[in-house]
């Protein structure tokens, strides 16, 4: 008998079924991408805010937040070696585009520069819940490493938002091309 094609397109599993060793490649596969274009943001903000007068507070703030970012990057770099994941292919440009964007909210300004941080760790924040709960109880120390990176995204987040993130010049226009930048390199990066 010929199976009939209904013309419904395959819903995704729900979070928690359906659950592959292809879906955590794409998940390792994009945590690994984002973690190394967060180092690359910082950088960018770096090389702009440690050759200003007076802008020592900032830059230690980010060289803070930039280590942080750095132990995930390793972590997800030793996760890809001992699951066999490639990175993505698209981490050349995720770099340049992470650096290039860390040097444009710096030359806004340090509430700018905020804003950058609190808008890429808001879809960080979500991203990772969502790992959180499709992972269910599988992979719990994947999931643990995971939680506490999200903790940490989080304090990065609550950090640029008391920095005054909110205030800075043009921030809703600021905000909605970041977090759809960072939206869109989530969905290209499972893949690429």
């Amino acid at each position: 008998m010929s199976e009939v094609k209904t013309g419904r397109a395959k819903r995704p599993p729900l979070p928690g079924t359906g659950f592959s060793r292809d879906r955590l490649k794409e998940m390792l596969r994009v945590d690994h991408a984002g973690e190394y274009g967060a180092t690359r943001i910082y950088a960018g903000q770096r090389a702009v805010f440690s050759r200003l007068p007076g802008a020592r507070r900032i830059t230690a703030q980010l060289a803070e937040q930039e280590a942080d970012e750095k132990v995930h990057k390793i972590a997800f770099d030793q996760l890809l070696v001992e699951r066999c994941v490639r990175p993505t292919l698209l981490g050349p440009l995720w770099g340049m585009a992470g650096y290039s964007l860390g040097i444009f909210t710096a030359l806004m300004g340090e509430k700018a520069a905020h804003a950058c941080t609190a808008a890429v760790e808001e879809v960080i924040e979500t991203h990772y819940r969502d790992q959180i709960e499709e992972l269910g109880d599988r992979e719990p120390e994947l999931k643990a490493m995971i939680t506490q990176f999200r903790n940490e995204e989080i304090a990065h987040k609550d950090q640029a938002i008391a920095e005054g993130a909110k205030d800075a010049f043009a921030h809703p226009i600021l905000e909605t091309l970041i977090k759809l930048g960072c939206k869109v390199a989530i969905t290209v990066s499972q893949k690429l």
